[in-house]
């Protein structure tokens, strides 16, 4: 099965914002970085997700497991509920690409097993124009 590991950060709140994605299929790994503009934190991790869903419908990949160390994207997700309306077009997009997925699993894991799509997010950052 195919890992994504996915990760959002900011520099302020709001303030300039990347998005880092590892892709670790058959023992091979992509890495992708994209920087968000001006946002918050929470944003950039639902952004991360919709960027990972993103990428792998393009290269037609159907089963996946999404790794992520935001609680509050993972059981938003998993509860298909957000708390904060300003979330809600976010994860209805998120909805609508995950149900193009054949299996879709999302799971919380601590920051220190995500730290390299941690580190693409903090250089996506960089990237902001």
């Amino acid at each position: 099965m195919v890992e994504v590991y996915i990760d959002g950060a900011s520099r302020g709140d709001p303030g300039q914002s990347g998005a880092g994605i590892f892709i670790k299929t058959n023992g091979s790994a992509e890495s992708f970085l994209f920087p968000l503009g001006n946002m918050n934190n929470h944003e950039a991790e639902y952004h991360a997700l919709i960027h990972g869903l993103k990428l792998c419908l393009e290269r037609n990949i159907k089963t996946a497991s999404f790794r992520t160390d935001s609680q509050l994207v993972e059981r938003a997700v998993e509860k298909r509920f957000v708390k904060n309306e300003k979330f809600r077009p976010l994860l209805d997009e998120i909805l609508l690409l995950i149900d193009q997925f054949d299996l879709f699993f999302i799971k919380w894991i601590p920051s220190k097993q995500n730290q390299t799509a941690d580190q693409l997010a903090r250089q996506a950052i960089h990237l902001n124009g």
